[in-house]
């Protein structure tokens, strides 16, 4: 299959006065698997929509290996898309599912028998070729709705949350098994989801979309390492956020050793400047931003490091979630300021009790200031 590009440049949508995607660019290379993320009602099924000829925007213009495909209708365009539900025929078998797209379009029987049998094949279902949807598993009738699409040798494959209807373990082998399969086609693929962890573990690269605008693109590890604002930080992952404001040191090249000085609930911290740190001044206001596994938690009267942020917390609450028992620490005299924090889990290790008195060091090399 032919490696094709994708670009978005200036979309809008609205319905009625409602706008739902906001001057939308994205370029997605060929051959690249692309995640669109968001949580409801960001834009992301749209912009899938769009793609597919379901939808009309009012403005920009829709790429496909650098031919406009805006005016095309849905069946002229050369993509193809597996459903959230995945819409097969219940009283039509396997073999007829797959092949409704190439009948349709009145190929040769011989033709239709050799590619049916292929995409069968290349899913791993040539043996069911001849039972019904209701004959098979969920992880199985995601496969017949993949063959069914790519059957048609599409450009582009779109994937509007095609996992959500499988259990937790179905959906971690048919996320490999999806992964594998684009790999070895080389087929440029766009994956709507709103499971931040479908996808950081498929995308190549990724757009975190909210209220039909791009907040950020990037590969999974940027956008969770370096995220641009507090939507982004918060959206992919779990993110805790410090209100702070920027010291006196931020005007000469971000001080010697590359970073500022900040003010956290009356504590100081020296804090290293990003590249795409916004232009600090002497009292913005700011998100010290950090992962629940970037702090650790001290008896209140250990010794202390100077790599650290230090700070006096009572457990609140914990969870035990399996490889790592996760505390909510509160600041006294800050009751707002809740902080979450990753210990790992070894066999016989006592938990901290809720109300115990506690010293949270926060990692000063890991931490993230974003506006407020």
């Amino acid at each position: 299959m032919k490696k094709v590009s994708v670009n978005f440049h200036g979309i809008r949508l609205a319905y009625g006065s409602t706008e739902v995607l906001r001057d939308v660019n994205l370029d997605i290379a060929p051959g690249e698997f692309f995640a669109l993320l968001g949580p409801s009602g960001s834009g992301k099924s749209s912009l899938l929509r769009l793609i597919a000829g379901f939808n009309r925007h009012e403005q920009g213009q829709i790429l496909v290996d650098g031919q406009d495909i805006s005016l095309l209708e849905s069946w002229q365009r050369p993509v193809g898309l597996v459903f959230q539900n995945y819409a097969l025929w219940p009283h039509l078998s396997v073999w007829d599912n797959v092949a409704f797209g190439l009948v349709e379009r009145r190929l040769l029987r011989s033709e239709v028998a050799k590619r049916v049998g292929a995409a069968l094949d290349m899913v791993g279902l040539g043996a069911y070729a001849q039972r019904r949807p209701s004959q098979l598993s969920g992880g199985q009738q995601q496969r017949v709705a993949l063959a069914r699409t790519l059957v048609v040798e599409p450009q582009v494959l779109l994937l509007d949350e095609p996992l959500s209807n499988l259990d937790k373990t179905l959906r971690v082998q048919m996320r490999r098994e999806l992964l594998s399969l684009q790999r070895r086609l080389g087929l440029t693929t766009i994956f709507v989801t709103h499971d931040q962890e479908e996808a950081m573990t498929t995308a190549d690269r990724m757009a975190v979309l909210d209220q039909g605008v791009v907040q950020q693109v990037g590969t999974p590890m940027q956008l969770y390492d370096e995220p641009v604002n507090a939507f982004v930080a918060h959206f992919v992952g779990t993110m805790n956020a410090l209100p702070a404001v920027v010291g006196s040191d931020v005007t000469i090249g971000f001080g010697q050793d590359g970073g500022f000085d900040v003010a956290v609930f009356g504590a100081h911290a020296r804090v290293r400047a990003s590249d795409s740190s916004p232009s600090w001044k002497p009292g913005d206001a700011a998100w010290l931003c950090l992962r629940p596994h970037h702090a650790v938690l001290l008896e209140s009267d250990s010794p202390r490091d100077s790599q650290h942020l230090w700070l006096q917390g009572l457990v609140q609450d914990r969870e035990f979630l399996g490889e790592f028992v996760r505390y909510t620490v509160a600041l006294p005299g800050a009751p707002q300021a809740l902080l979450q924090v990753d210990e790992p889990h070894r066999a016989g290790r006592t938990l901290r009790a809720v109300g115990h008195a506690v010293c949270l060091g926060v990692d000063l090399s890991q931490v993230r200031l974003l506006p407020r």
